[in-house]
């Protein structure tokens, strides 16, 4: 119960933010936070629970983004729509990938997203409807009804991918499929013979992670207002989205969305006073110190601090 009056709370208090005057500038910061959010919990969904690493994020980040381009370009679909249309696009490309790389375990499954990256960027760079490598510029609606503006209606509903998101990672991580996709990651074979369902639960892990990730790229375009496939696919997106669960802790829903408010905060504040090119340095300083200092992340420090307390 407390769980969702604080989802509540969190709704209540962005939606009173967005009718206020604050700084537009906030809006568009908090935007990229949140996106981190949803991108690190859904990340951890396969790569924390089920111990399948994705290096293939910018993969199903690029995918919502373009499905949502074409749905609003052929359709003139709300944001809503776009979202959805994503979500469905991504979801069902994860289950493929769930599909195809069956037997796939470790580096190779690895390997094998990694060129899912390169595939789809191919495709996009060659098709003209969605500009092609040149990208496509776009003009963003001037307001976002009842919010003053677009962008803080982006915001907004951002807000709610990352109460959603949150909320889909804690009941996944408490169900039967939670503790499933745990015997999976520390003994698929022993996992087999106890009678898990690995194949499904793997399954199901890869579609609700893919749908997840589409739906956290599919407000970009408008967010950019421009869209092109190098910045889309970019790995860039697949080092964070490893980075904030093994910051935050991976063990734990939570983890993810502290290291996701953490490191994505703190990139946002170094682009502001320093450069936008030191993000990667930030990123890589602060995973080689977690993974030396505090391999279980932040939750797993407070765990221990919480057992010696005792």
């Amino acid at each position: 119960m407390r769980f969702w009056i604080a989802c509540l709370a969190v709704v209540l208090a962005a939606t009173g933010l967005v009718m206020s005057g604050v700084n537009e500038y906030l809006f568009f910061a908090g935007f990229v936070v949140l996106q981190a959010v949803v991108l690190a919990t859904a990340w951890n969904i396969l790569g924390g629970y089920a111990g399948y690493v994705n290096f293939g994020v910018p993969a199903f980040v690029g995918a919502g983004a373009y499905s949502a381009l074409v749905v609003h370009m052929s359709l003139e679909a709300p944001l809503i729509v776009q979202i959805l249309a994503a979500a469905l696009i991504s979801g069902t490309l994860g289950f493929l990938v769930g599909v195809i790389s069956v037997r796939l375990r470790g580096i190779f499954f690895s390997i094998a997203t990694v060129a899912l990256v390169f595939i789809l960027e191919t495709v996009v760079i060659n098709w003209r409807y969605v500009g092609g490598a040149t990208g496509l510029q776009l003009t963003r609606p001037g307001e976002g009804w009842p919010f003053d503006s677009y962008t803080r209606m982006l915001f907004w509903v951002m807000v709610i991918m990352a109460v959603a998101a949150i909320a889909i990672a804690r009941y996944i991580q408490d169900s039967h499929i939670g503790r499933g996709l745990r015997a999976l990651r520390d003994s698929e074979e022993a996992a087999e013979c106890t009678g898990v369902p690995t194949l499904r639960l793997k399954l199901i892990a890869c579609a609700v992670s893919g749908a997840l990730l589409g739906a956290a790229g599919a407000p970009m375009p408008m967010y950019l207002s421009y869209i092109e496939p190098y910045s889309s696919f970019n790995l860039v997106y697949a080092v964070s989205a490893l980075a904030m669960p093994i910051i935050g802790g991976m063990s734990h829903w939570v983890g993810p969305l502290i290291g996701a408010l953490l490191l994505a905060s703190i990139q946002q504040l170094v682009t502001v006073t320093i450069s936008s090119e030191l993000n990667v340095l930030v990123v890589g300083v602060l995973l080689v110190f977690f993974v030396i200092a505090a391999p279980d992340g932040i939750v797993g420090l407070y765990r221990k601090w919480k057992a010696s307390s005792k």
